[in-house]
């Protein structure tokens, strides 16, 4: 095993545990998943998951299946060759984002209301009771920042779509 295949069998470990925690994922699914995405658009086989991830032709089956029907993961096919290529299935990873964007949206738009609140209650209270305001000011920054940079990402995501 050269270096990148190994540094690469790091990371499907690596990534797998964070994507089995955010996503709620099996365990197997998770580094399958994982292994998806390091492997890129050249896709990986379900023989290369097998060998790779050293499970049982039953518990990848199984696992991919479900990514498949999860919509997570897709395939395609090479002109004489019968063979699956499993890729990411970028249509999910750009939903994915627009639900980030809405939650993020909607969490700025709450910070505000409480900002406005605390500024309307601040001018009944007396000064050294008064809503330290700088908090949702610097929240409500990073989101912005955040909105920002997530739409600028998939917007590099849909021009570099096939």
């Amino acid at each position: 095993m050269n270096q990148v295949e190994k540094r690469k069998c790091e990371l499907v470990e690596k990534l797998g545990i964070f994507i089995e925690k955010k996503e709620q994922m099996a365990p197997v699914a998770a580094r399958i998943f994982s292994h998806i995405i390091l492997t890129g658009k050249q896709g990986t086989t379900f023989e290369d998951l097998v060998s790779g991830l050293c499970a049982s032709k039953s518990t990848i089956s199984t696992h991919l299946n479900h990514l498949q029907d999860l919509k997570k993961v897709n395939y395609f096919t090479k002109t004489g060759d019968r063979k699956k290529y499993f890729v990411l299935n970028k249509d999910t990873m750009l939903q994915g984002i627009s639900d980030m964007v809405e939650e993020w949206k909607g969490e700025k738009q709450l910070h505000i209301e409480i900002k406005a609140y605390k500024e309307e209650a601040n001018e009944t209270l007396e000064e050294e009771n008064q809503f330290e305001l700088g908090f949702h000011d610097s929240f409500i920054e990073f989101l912005d920042g955040a909105i920002t940079s997530i739409i600028k990402l998939k917007e590099t995501i849909v021009n570099h779509k096939h």
